[in-house]
């Protein structure tokens, strides 16, 4: 993008509202290799920063900028200044938090049981202000992917959801929210509610994946737990 923006990458993706690795697809690596940018991204990323229709058209998207931001970005967003490009060696800035990846791990070979692991190495980086706005202690950001097409049409097999580990007791339920589950070892994503004798886990895919009814009981005895609560999700467009 050619308008200066303060921070780095994860600055930018939160103020269009887009995944800040879909947003380094774009403006990273040599230019055969990049994300295309295309009519319906370029006017809604003008639309969010403020600056004026086709801005984008005019090659600016392709370079970083040496010239003064549009006074509309400008007074839109009084942060932006020089945007700086980062990969995956890069520290964390100041404004940054480096978020690790959860994921399952077979115990034994053949056993079919599952322990759920940090993935050492493995991150993405969110803007400090992002996690505050939602509510994120910084310790307790982590991130899983989503496999399968039970949560389909909102979230893709291959999804990355962002999950708050500090809200994983029964009492933080929010009927109907997104969480990641720990069941017997299997990373799950559901919507989740709570019933009067136990826990209904619930697909959006729901024709394939009907709901799934758990007592208090079942739920010890299956190994089922409350990971932490889904505050972002993102995925590449396809």
């Amino acid at each position: 993008m050619s308008t200066r923006f303060n921070g780095r990458i994860a600055s930018l993706a939160d103020a269009i509202e887009r995944a800040p690795s879909y947003v380094s697809r774009c403006l990273t690596g040599k230019p055969e290799h990049r994300k295309r940018i295309g009519e319906a991204l370029a006017r809604d990323v003008e639309d969010k920063l403020g600056i004026q229709r086709l801005w984008l058209d005019s090659g600016h998207a392709t370079q970083l900028p040496v010239d003064e931001p549009p006074v509309a970005a400008q007074a839109a967003h009084p942060e932006m200044a020089d945007f700086s490009i980062w990969d995956d060696e890069s520290p964390a800035a100041d404004d940054e938090v480096l978020v690790p990846f959860l994921h399952e791990v077979e115990l034994a070979a053949g056993s079919g049981r599952f322990a759920i692991e940090e993935t050492e190495g493995s991150t993405l980086r969110f803007g400090k202000r992002s996690l505050r706005k939602n509510g994120v202690k910084f310790s307790d950001a982590k991130c899983v992917s989503v496999r399968g097409n039970s949560m389909l049409p909102v979230l893709r097999d291959g999804a990355i959801v962002g999950v708050d580990v500090g809200k994983n007791s029964f009492g933080d339920i929010i009927d109907g929210d997104l969480y990641a589950i720990n069941h017997n070892g299997q990373l799950r994503i559901k919507q989740v509610y709570r019933t009067a004798l136990g826990l209904r886990l619930r697909s959006f895919n729901r024709d394939e994946h009907p709901d799934e009814d758990y007592s208090f009981d079942e739920v010890q005895d299956q190994g089922i737990a409350i990971i932490g609560h889904v505050f972002w999700w993102g995925m590449f467009a396809k």
